[in-house]
């Protein structure tokens, strides 16, 4: 996300739909909102005439992957054609500095005028990354609902073998089609799931920063963030695999969090110690799991160090069908024990109920009581 205090917004300002807001210090605070929200069945075959809508003109560049390609980019071009758009098609396989480089190169070269991914979290954020350092507009058409970046203003790069997260800019439009994220694989939406539930923790992370620490924040995001967790959890035994209706519900989801950090102009509403731990598990475990999997082992483990129930977080996890153990995460729990042990050096100026880091035994002994190992 930009985040604009005492000084003008950006030249595309009211296209990037941002909007202005006094903090008690009465400096200005600019945040950047989606505009336009699309969520529905055969939703994809209106993103020509959203961006009319949305007053975009001149040529696209869509970025997709070989998958997306085939499941939704030939289609979203077709559409984009016929409202008289012209458009180059970008097919990335990582979100590299190489890769971010190449868009933008391509976008110099044809002209580009704005950015439509159209896919899951790699084009997403590639796509997303790209039109912020273009300072394009960018439009989020997601065919996977397994994470909250459709929707955020932050997207995760690779460097080397790790992952950055960098700020970059919410998405202008989304176009969220539910029958083509139905037809993804279910474990990508019980992934989706566990970064919606994580958010719990997350906030209280967030909380306990501004006591200790005089973190900023936010209650109105925070409370945004919290009632998403909330939807999901109440309705988790409604949730299931290949409907719609459960990805429309997911999506709004995914959605509202992405808002919520746009408010709070940081990624704390929805990222805290369980995002720590997932991160480490990045880069210890030889093959991790998806992203929204792990901070959701990682939700029913910082939830008893918050000394909350982490019971209902685990119990909500099974009726989606989402993984609530090493076992499920295919994690040898070594890794799951390490990973607590080092998640605190993950992000260190975010405070969490990590603190400074916990011991060897005391991570063995959080792991085995709530059932992860």
């Amino acid at each position: 996300m930009r985040s604009f205090t005492g000084r003008k917004p950006p030249e595309n300002h009211l296209k990037a739909g941002y909007i202005s807001l006094l903090s008690e210090s009465r400096a200005p605070k600019w945040m950047q909102l989606p505009r336009e929200i699309l969520v529905g069945h055969g939703t994809i075959r209106e993103i020509g005439r959203v961006c009319r809508k949305l007053g975009l003109s001149g040529s696209a560049i869509v970025v997709v992957d070989d998958i997306t390609k085939k499941v939704a980019g030939d289609l979203v071009c077709e559409t984009l054609a016929d409202e008289g758009y012209d458009f180059t098609v970008f097919v990335t396989d990582s979100v590299r500095t190489e890769r971010i480089e190449e868009v933008k190169m391509l976008g110099e070269e044809v002209g580009a005028s704005f950015v439509i991914g159209v896919g899951g979290g790699t084009v997403i954020d590639l796509a997303k990354i790209s039109s912020f350092e273009m300072n394009k507009p960018f439009l989020s058409v997601p065919t996977a609902a397994a994470h909250d970046g459709i929707a955020s203003p932050r997207a995760s790069v690779k460097d080397g073998e790790q992952s950055v997260s960098m700020a970059a800019q919410s998405p202008l439009g989304i176009v969220a089609d539910t029958q083509v994220i139905a037809s993804a694989p279910s474990r990508l939406l019980a992934a989706g799931c566990g970064d919606i539930i994580s958010n719990f923790t997350a906030v209280m992370d967030w909380r306990l920063a501004h006591r200790l620490r005089n973190a900023p924040y936010s209650a109105y995001a925070a409370a945004l963030s919290e009632m998403t967790a909330r939807m999901i959890i109440e309705s988790s035994d409604t949730i299931k695999p290949n409907v719609e209706e459960s990805v429309r519900l997911v999506v709004k989801a995914l959605i509202s969090s992405g808002v919520a950090m746009s408010i709070a102009g940081s990624s704390a509403p929805a990222s805290g110690s369980e995002h720590k731990f997932s991160h480490a598990l990045d880069r210890i475990a030889p093959k991790p799991a998806l992203h929204g999997e792990q901070c959701g082992v990682g939700a029913i483990m910082m939830m008893h160090l918050h000394g909350g129930d982490w019971r209902v977080i685990r119990n909500a996890l099974i009726d989606i069908g989402a993984p609530v153990d090493a076992a499920g995460l295919g994690i040898d729990p070594e890794y799951i024990i390490e990973a607590l042990t080092i998640a605190h050096t993950i992000n260190p100026e975010r405070y969490t109920i990590l603190g400074t880091g916990i011991t060897r035994d005391a991570a063995e002994r959080l792991a085995s009581v709530t059932k992860v190992i």
